[in-house]
């Protein structure tokens, strides 16, 4: 049985859907009868993780180990997140595993793993979450091009592939003239339970009226996503009947930003602010929702665009989106340029479809995910690429 060592920075839910993914990938490749664990730290974003260090432990259905984080109080490495005791124990003991599978780059725990890998000899991949797309790499370019050719290109180099999410990651990537091979294999998805009268049961929540459409951005709050284009053509749209629920959190500082543009927007009154959500409370947003709105600049991947396709939820989509492509081909939602005039539009044209038009789009999108994303699929595909790399049969 091939034994295979995951190393991410954080699986913390507050660092987004890449960090909640990976356990459903570990759990899947259990179910798949490969012996896998999790290598990360305490990171819980500004605060840590309560758990047990330096030990193997149980976490949400996974074998983990988790290890101090620190993090200097200078902003630009505040995000860093050294972490002493994970290098200590991947020097002594990387070996001990057949594959090391490491999420993230430009990242001290990513970039130790690789680097340990590479000196001692053990086979590893390297998912990059996006962060080799060019809109990531444009911002704090010339930090992120010195970590890039320094360190980050020799560990990509010498890694025995680069797991990308998507075809736009991957096209992206190629532009960057890596020498190791490229495969993508999509993240995978866990259906939720159903909620029955999600979207009664939402209303009653906020106190909204029977009918009132639910516009929903669920993502980290922060400058990629786009929110204030979502804003700005949502302004446009003064004598529609809605409410935008943007649900999610990012810096302080940005988030004031947003309660600023919302205030200048006129939208103060048609908006609601959730904060970070989770576990029923979150599938009752995207289940309960009328129309998921996403108008970022660039996403990889976009795990929450999955959530709201499975919960029945159309999708609303800008071209950054990499599953834009997905949804525009199969008719699964709206992809639309990334100006408020035209996103304006599409969501009155989607609120302007017959109810029967939209319980249609609800049932397509949601059995396009089952039939496309299960993570038994996914996991299979991953363990013939391990195999591969280690010259198993299967």
């Amino acid at each position: 049985m091939m034994k295979i060592l995951h190393v991410i920075p954080s699986v913390a839910t507050v660092r987004g859907g890449p960090s909640t993914a990976v356990i459903e990938m570990v759990k899947s490749l259990q179910k798949a009868d490969c012996d896998v664990e999790i290598a990360t730290t305490n990171d819980n974003g500004e605060t840590l993780l309560d758990v047990p260090l330096n030990c193997l432990q149980d976490y949400q259905g996974v074998p983990v180990r988790f290890f101090a984080r620190f993090s200097p109080q200078i902003h630009a490495v505040r995000e860093f997140a050294f972490s002493l005791g994970l290098t200590q124990w991947l020097w002594r003991y990387i070996q001990d595993y057949d594959l090391v599978h490491v999420h993230a780059i430009f990242s001290y725990s990513s970039t130790v793993a690789m680097a340990i890998a590479r000196w001692q000899n053990v086979p590893y991949i390297v998912r990059p979450l996006g962060q080799l797309c060019q809109w990531s790499l444009q911002q704090s370019s010339t930090k992120k091009n010195i970590y890039l050719n320094l360190i980050e290109r020799k560990n990509i180099n010498s890694s025995a592939g680069l797991h990308l999410t998507s075809e736009t990651e991957r096209q992206e990537s190629e532009e960057l003239n890596f020498k190791c091979s490229k495969f993508v294999i999509p993240h995978g998805l866990t259906p939720p339970a159903l909620i029955p009268e999600a979207g009664q049961r939402l209303r009653d929540h906020f106190q909204l009226p029977p009918q009132q459409p639910i516009i929903l951005f669920l993502s980290r709050i922060h400058p990629k996503k786009g929110l204030e284009i979502l804003i700005n053509a949502l302004a446009e749209l003064k004598t529609s009947k809605f409410t935008l629920i943007i649900a999610g959190s990012g810096d302080p500082d940005y988030e004031d930003q947003i309660i600023s543009c919302l205030q200048v927007s006129g939208l103060t009154n048609r908006a609601l602010m959730t904060g970070f959500v989770a576990g029923e409370f979150k599938q009752l947003l995207l289940q309960g929702s009328d129309l998921f709105a996403l108008t970022s600049y660039s996403e990889n991947f976009g795990v929450a665009v999955l959530e709201a396709l499975v919960a029945g939820t159309p999708t609303l989509l800008t071209p950054g989106v990499a599953l834009a492509q997905k949804v525009e081909q199969n008719e699964l939602g709206y992809v639309v340029p990334q100006d408020p005039t035209a996103i304006g539009e599409a969501i009155k044209q989607h609120f302007e479809r017959s109810e029967s038009e939209r319980e249609k789009l609800s049932q397509k999108a949601r059995q396009f995910v089952l039939d496309n994303y299960a993570w038994e699929k996914i996991a299979q595909e991953m363990l013939a690429v391990y195999q591969s790399i280690l010259g198993i049969s299967s």
